[in-house]
């Protein structure tokens, strides 16, 4: 689908679904955003980057290479995705996959290295992800530390 472009938005050779609205101050290229999601200002999502149907993605938020988000995913304000958790690589092949399935919640400042984010998971604001997340966790922290299970999940 072509997409409106203006002087306030750089968005190019981008997949983009009927129904997302995206704001001023964006930066695309050459990623995947389903159906009916947002995108909001100051976001910049990298080659290859699918986001999935009905997901939001707040203002302030970075989305490197490497990264699939699922549908009906909250991705909060100033969130950094890191596909490198050794800086610095030069050389791609030592870069890592991010993977954020449906349905879980990123809060403001969040910082995720190349890791899983389960199904229905919360990572708190401010936390620093660097291990994967089981479907259902609710994690805070730096390091971000499992604090319990959202009903219907884990232990």
């Amino acid at each position: 689908m072509d997409y409106p472009v203006n002087d306030k938005q750089v968005i190019r050779d981008c997949k983009i679904g009927e129904g997302t609205k995206i704001w001023n101050f964006v930066n695309m290229y050459e990623c995947e955003v389903g159906r009916d999601c947002m995108i909001g200002t100051f976001v910049e999502i990298q080659a290859g980057v699918k986001i999935g149907d009905r997901t939001s993605v707040q203002s302030h938020t970075f989305i490197c290479e490497m990264v699939n988000v699922g549908r009906d995913v909250l991705l909060d304000r100033r969130i950094m995705f890191i596909k490198d958790s050794v800086p610095p690589h030069v050389d791609g092949d030592q870069w890592r996959s991010t993977t954020i399935e449906d349905g879980a919640s990123i809060g403001s400042n969040a910082t995720l290295l190349p890791v899983t984010i389960g199904k229905d998971a919360v990572v708190g604001a401010g936390s620093v992800v660097t291990k994967d997340v089981p479907p259902g966790a609710i994690v805070a922290g730096n390091p971000a530390r499992i604090m319990r299970y959202r009903d219907g999940y884990g232990k």
